[in-house]
Formats: structure tokens, C-alpha cells, sequence
């Protein structure tokens, strides 16, 4: 079975990580933790890292920055991780939901100021499946409402959009450098990978000091166990950032790989009906995270069963993402009632992704493209 995602790790995470055992500093202090940060954040183009212990935790943290109270608001796509929807919830702020962008299946600016209100306080985008979101009008917009932005690039390691492409200042910038905060996940499938973790990006020396005492207990420097306001343990350990420091030294490699894969897959398997394929965008430079497919309706069957026929032929695949606004446990909560969104909904029945980690050879590509052939010309027979 060729699997959807495999890390591909080298002998210098081996290195650092055994530095690590061998003197120690194992738990959530040691240098490699303030060289992941801030070797991170500079790639990012962000003054402040802060690292937390997974993608989850690190919007936990991100929002809570913003102090939000009851009943503020929070733009943010449907078609996400559940995690996004989570961060604002559990602050007792609402999440409010636009459509994506059925080409990029990132969120669909236009509708965002549609959807502004009194008690908006903040945009939440979200970079999809390596793919970066169209910024500029988000910011334009946040700029003119006073809202924050807190990006979340948990999926667009080294993914870089061009900002400004409309006036003569037009420069290409790092997914997570272009929000007041920014948030990533290090889970094993991503391009940089601490096996878990997560980071919070920020300019913003207030913000950074924050986070930093979110993720620790709220622990108060002048006077460590007295407490006035509830944080949490979301430390990252030293022999994570090991493995995220020794991956930082490879990262234009880590990107190249990446982009050759997807654009491997996409010259394979570019012209076969009914299949839409990952696009890039011309102010885009996307890094295929995971290389999706949205199947049309006229093959006669939805995502579930293209992935059962590929995995008979040894091929692991992962559905697409289901809108926060189908998630029955916010339908419980009583959000989202009778709300529509017809782009999510349908990517969500007809897509999935395909094998897209650092480790997949060309080999299994070629297989892999081979079975989803298979696949599209046995269900027209």
C-alpha cells in the first residue's frame, strides 16, 4: 500500500536529536526550542515564534490573543479543519462562514465582506492543501474595519503569495508572514515535521509576550505559581524542535520536492476526464501539501468510492475536508442552522488526495497515477 503521507527524515535530525539524549535537554527548554522560533519566524518574515505543542493548540493560543469576548465574531472558511471553528468556540465568540473558491478551494474572499457585522473582530484564512489564499482584498478589508488577521498556514510550509500585485510595490511573500498573527502545524504529514507541534507567529512584541504565557500556564515572571488568568500546557519539547531545526537547514530542498511532485501528478494525470486538478494561481506559489482531486459527478461515483476502487489497487488516499457547517456537533451547539454553501459541499462528496509525502518516489507516482487511470477508464466501461 503506497500511503498517503510518509516523512523523509536524514541523519541530521538523527544529530540533533541525539545531541538532545545525550545532554539532557529533553523536556521544554534548550536551545533547540529558541532556534526553532526564531529560525522559523525569520523564514516566515515575523519577528516573534512561539512554539506550542501541535496546529490545534497554536490557534487556541493565536485567538485567545485577541481577547475575544461573547458573541464577537470571526469570518472564517467552512471548508477547514475543525480545528479553526474550535479556537473560536471554545472563547465563547462565534464563527461566521463563507463559501471557498471552487479553483484554489481556499476561502472565497468576495463573500467575506458580506458577511462583516458590528461584532466582527477578526478574519480568520486558511491556506488549503498547500494553495494560498488571495490576501490582499482580506487585507484591504481588515485594514478598513479594524480587524485582525490570523492566518492559518498549517498547510502551506514555504508556499508564497504576491502581495501588492495591483501596485508598484508588488512583492512575493511567506504563507504566515502576512497576518497580525499566524499560526502552523508540525504534525508528521507536514512539510516540516516535529512528529506533533505548532507555532504562533507574530510582529507584535504584546502578542508574542502572550502566547508565551498562554502556552505555559500563565505562569507570571515576577512570581511564578500565582496566576491571574487561566492558561495552558501547551509546551513544545526540545527534542522536537531538534527535528524542526534540522529540517529549517533543508527547507528550499523540502519546497522544491514538493512542487515537483505536484507538478508531476499534475502532468501525469492532466487531460484525463473527469477529474479537476490543483491549480496555481499566477500570484501563487503553491507547494502541493496534499495533491487533491475533485471528481465529477458524470464518472457516477463520489469520492468514497473512487477511494475504495484506488485502495484495491494499493493506493491510500484521504476524503476531503466536510464544512464546518455540516459538522453535526456545531448543528447540536445550534450554529450554522439551515446555512448553505454549495462549493464545500460538493468538494467535500467528490474529493480526496492522493499520496503526497516527501518519501513517495517516482515509482509509486507513476503507480499511483496509473491506478486512478484505471480507475476513471474502468467506471466508463
Amino acid at each position: 500500500m503506497i500511503p498517503v503521507n510518509e516523512p523523509l527524515l536524514a541523519a541530521r535530525e538523527l544529530e540533533y536529536v541525539t545531541e538532545c539524549v545525550r545532554t539532557g535537554w529533553i523536556s521544554s527548554a534548550g536551545r533547540f526550542i529558541e532556534e526553532f522560533e526564531r529560525r522559523w519566524a525569520d523564514y516566515c518574515g515575523m519577528k516573534h515564534g512561539v512554539a506550542v505543542s501541535n496546529g490545534t493548540t497554536a490557534l487556541q493560543v493565536a485567538v485567545r490573543c485577541l481577547d475575544l469576548q461573547p458573541g464577537d465574531e470571526v469570518i472564517l472558511p467552512t471548508f477547514t479543519i475543525i480545528s479553526c471553528a474550535l479556537a473560536i468556540v471554545e472563547t465563547g465568540a462565534r464563527p461566521v462562514l463563507v463559501d471557498c473558491d471552487p479553483r484554489t478551494w481556499c476561502m472565497d474572499v468576495t463573500q467575506a465582506a458580506e458577511r462583516i457585522t458590528p461584532r466582527t473582530r477578526a478574519i480568520m484564512p486558511v491556506h488549503i492543501y498547500g494553495h494560498p489564499v488571495d490576501m490582499d482584498p482580506l487585507l484591504a478589508l481588515a485594514e478598513r474595519h479594524g480587524l485582525a488577521i490570523i492566518e492559518d498556514a498549517a498547510e502551506a510550509h514555504g508556499a508564497e503569495y504576491l502581495a501588492g500585485r495591483h501596485g508598484p510595490h508588488a512583492a512575493w511573500r511567506r504563507c504566515g508572514g502576512l497576518g497580525r498573527l499566524s499560526t502552523f502545524s508540525f504534525y508528521a504529514n507536514k512539510l516540516i515535521t516535529t512528529g506533533e507541534g505548532g507555532m504562533v507567529l507574530a510582529d507584535d512584541d504584546r502578542y508574542a509576550e502572550r502566547a508565551r504565557g498562554l502556552r505555559n500556564l500563565c505562569f507570571r515572571p515576577e512570581r511564578r505559581f500565582y496566576h491571574t488568568e487561566l492558561g495552558y500546557n501547551y509546551r513544545l519539547t526540545n527534542l522536537q524542535a531538534a527535528l524542526g531545526v534540522a529540517q529549517i537547514e533543508r527547507m528550499d530542498q523540502i519546497v522544491a520536492r514538493k512542487r515537483w511532485l505536484g507538478q508531476a501528478y499534475t502532468e501525469r494525470l492532466a487531460g484525463l476526464p473527469g477529474l479537476q486538478l490543483p491549480v496555481e494561481e499566477s500570484w501563487a506559489r503553491q507547494v502541493y501539501w496534499m495533491y487533491g482531486l475533485v471528481l465529477d459527478e458524470s464518472a457516477g461515483m463520489d469520492a468514497t468510492e473512487f477511494g475504495r476502487r484506488l485502495r484495491g489497487l494499493g493506493v491510500e488516499t484521504r476524503p476531503f475536508f466536510l464544512g464546518m457547517h455540516e459538522q453535526p456537533v456545531f448543528l447540536a451547539r445550534g450554529l450554522f442552522q439551515s446555512e448553505c454553501y454549495p462549493v464545500a459541499e460538493r468538494i467535500g462528496r467528490q474529493g480526496l488526495y492522493l499520496p503526497s509525502g516527501l518519501a513517495v518516489t517516482e515509482a509509486q507516482l507513476e503507480q499511483v497515477c496509473a491506478a486512478v487511470r484505471q480507475v476513471m477508464t474502468e467506471r466508463r466501461t
